[in-house]
């Protein structure tokens, strides 16, 4: 079931375009919410690939050392281009660069410092699974994204597709290479579940309290937000049994298997070179 992880570079999603301010149909905390995922990735991405780089000299599987070349590849490039959009943000008075230190100084100056690499590819491999079952969650519904803007969803659709296509490096890892036990698995799962969301929902309200919006306004906006995430059939109660997947002894991330779209994408892609084209492929075929 595994893809062959495609590294793809020099990508043009036409960030520098007129993207509205609110891109996600006109409302601020599902924009926001997608936004402070975006000032994550670029530390995120360099965090995981060093946790993964921790382990690269112990494998011996020619396979697994090509696909953590790979792998490296697509999550540095993962960081460029949301480091790009990112740009948008600063124009946009969010202070970008305050949010990377805080991240950085986290991810590197404590988690990096303080906890074993074990500990840390753990958790890397946990994200990974998050990143791969929100590929699925985002595109597997049209209803989800429909009202996006076009190219900010060709960005994510994007991300998406190359999540999945290396959703089991880093889980290959930790268990052929680091040997981590299940306790220390799925304890990482919580710890990342928890403090992604966390971090998500504090840099949401930040942004949207540089977008002028009143604490009582910004509590509102949040309550409604976390109502279509977590309410029943909401965008992240129904990735729940994917999720939960993880717990499962002997679990493996391609027990899930791909995406019904992802070769449509694939095709696209491969025929256009355009990553816009393909997003809107991928969009248009989803139920």
């Amino acid at each position: 079931m595994a893809h062959t992880i495609t590294p793809r570079e020099k990508l043009d999603f036409g960030l520098d375009g007129d993207i509205p301010k609110y891109w996600f149909g006109g409302d601020p905390f599902k924009t926001r919410l997608f936004d402070a995922m975006s000032t994550i990735f670029p530390e995120g991405e360099r965090f995981f690939i060093s946790c993964v780089r921790d382990f690269r000299d112990q494998v011996t599987d020619p396979q697994l050392r090509q696909d953590i070349k790979d792998f490296m590849r697509q999550e540095g490039q993962h960081g460029i281009v949301h480091g790009q959009y990112n740009e948008r943000l600063k124009r946009q008075g969010i202070d970008v660069d305050a949010l990377e230190a805080f991240e950085r100084k986290m991810l590197f100056e404590f988690e990096r410092k303080y906890l074993s690499a074990e500990q840390t590819l753990a958790e890397t491999a946990a994200a990974e699974h998050m990143t791969a079952i929100m590929a699925h969650g985002f595109f597997a519904r049209k209803e989800v994204l429909e009202s996006a803007d076009h190219r900010m969803r060709a960005l994510y659709a994007w991300h998406a597709m190359e999540e999945v296509e290396h959703k089991a490096v880093a889980f290959d890892v930790m268990q052929k290479v680091a040997k981590v036990g299940y306790f220390r698995r799925v304890m990482a799962l919580v710890l990342v579940t928890v403090g992604f969301n966390i971090h998500c929902l504090h840099t949401t309200n930040y942004m949207l309290k540089v977008d002028g919006f009143t604490g009582w306004q910004r509590l509102k906006l949040i309550s409604k937000g976390l109502w279509w995430l977590f309410k029943p059939g909401g965008l992240y109660t129904s990735m729940a049994g994917h999720f939960f997947q993880y717990f499962k002894p002997g679990f493996h991330p391609w027990d899930e298997g791909q995406m019904d779209s992802y070769r449509l994408w694939l095709d696209t892609f491969n025929r256009t070179g355009d990553p816009v084209q393909a997003g809107e492929v991928l969009h248009a075929a989803a139920p």
